[in-house]
């Protein structure tokens, strides 16, 4: 893959619907999944913090994965997140993605041990490139240290894209320390980089960033795109204000929950609304501050078909 056929613009890590036993339900994601497209996105990244994924066991991942494909989702337009504590567990589900044409893999470090040496992460992710050992792979480096308890250090980066530059696509820095961000843009053009959050976009693109890949887009994703379209442009500055305000109210409540219960109230379908152990859904009083704030700033939504298979 050349470096103009990788992710750029805003990709969505897709929200993850369960039926009330707590199992992934397939036909409400490859829904969602479609119209999340359809609005605009310009990839998934299914299976990352804000889709659940250390709540979905591997074979469900793989089964989604498939599935999502099999309703009509471009594979090119998929980056799943493959990276868990078991080294052996990373290199199948990146296989997996590999094999079925994804356009790319987004993987934590190993996460349980806290502190690691530069030297063992580095070795975990020339582990996994190593054995997954096919040259369709690109890899994209997930750094979110405050939920993971492990972050990639720039001199990590470093090494790696040095040691394997056609499979170092990428990296979503979901810090949200800014500094980093531009530091990672900066030092490793080669790199496609997003930052967490739209109210992040432009000023990454100004500075050779790729777009972002934003929890939020769940439920702005076309207006997202719309900024991302425009972020050269005098039109920019506007777009880029309403976009704030609503990543702003979304931000005032834990996010995970916060999607889910504005895909349920927009969409009308309220098992939308379930999430996996530990986490819970928002309070009745809590969604409708939500809501309302939402409202307030000038938020509207229409989502036919986006919840239930066609």
């Amino acid at each position: 893959m050349t470096q103009s056929e990788r992710f750029t613009g805003v990709l969505v890590p897709a929200s993850t619907p369960f039926t009330p036993d707590l199992q992934a339900d397939g036909a409400r994601f490859n829904a969602f999944c479609r119209w999340l497209l359809d609005e605009g996105a310009d990839g998934l990244a299914i299976f990352g913090t804000t889709s659940e994924a250390n709540s979905v066991g591997l074979q469900d991942r793989m089964r989604l994965t498939e599935g999502v494909v099999e309703a009509g989702v471009p594979a090119a337009k998929l980056l799943p997140g493959t990276g868990t504590c078991a080294l052996s567990d990373t290199v199948m589900l990146t296989r997996h993605a590999v094999e079925l044409g994804c356009g790319g893999v987004l993987v934590l470090p190993p996460f349980y041990y806290k502190n690691p040496s530069d030297d063992g992460l580095f070795a975990s992710f020339a582990e996994v490139i190593e054995r997954v050992g096919d040259a369709r792979l690109q890899l994209y480096l997930y750094h979110f240290p405050q939920m993971a308890g492990v972050g990639i250090p720039l001199s990590v980066i470093e090494r790696l894209v040095k040691a394997y530059p056609d499979q170092v696509a990428g990296l979503k820095d979901s810090s949200g320390d800014w500094s980093n961000t531009e530091a990672v843009i900066r030092n490793f053009p080669s790199l496609h980089t997003f930052p967490s959050s739209e109210a992040r976009a432009v000023d990454a693109l100004k500075i050779g960033g790729a777009g972002c890949i934003s929890a939020s887009a769940n439920i702005n994703v076309r207006a997202i795109r719309a900024l991302i379209d425009v972020w050269d442009k005098p039109e920019m500055e506007e777009r880029n204000k309403a976009v704030s305000a609503v990543r702003k109210v979304m931000e005032g409540y834990p996010i995970i929950a916060a999607v889910k219960a504005v895909l349920a109230h927009y969409s009308g379908d309220d098992a939308w609304e379930t999430l996996a152990p530990p986490l819970t859904k928002l309070s009745a009083g809590q969604k409708a501050a939500l809501i309302g704030g939402l409202t307030e700033s000038g938020f509207a939504l229409t989502m036919p078909g986006a919840s239930k298979a066609a």
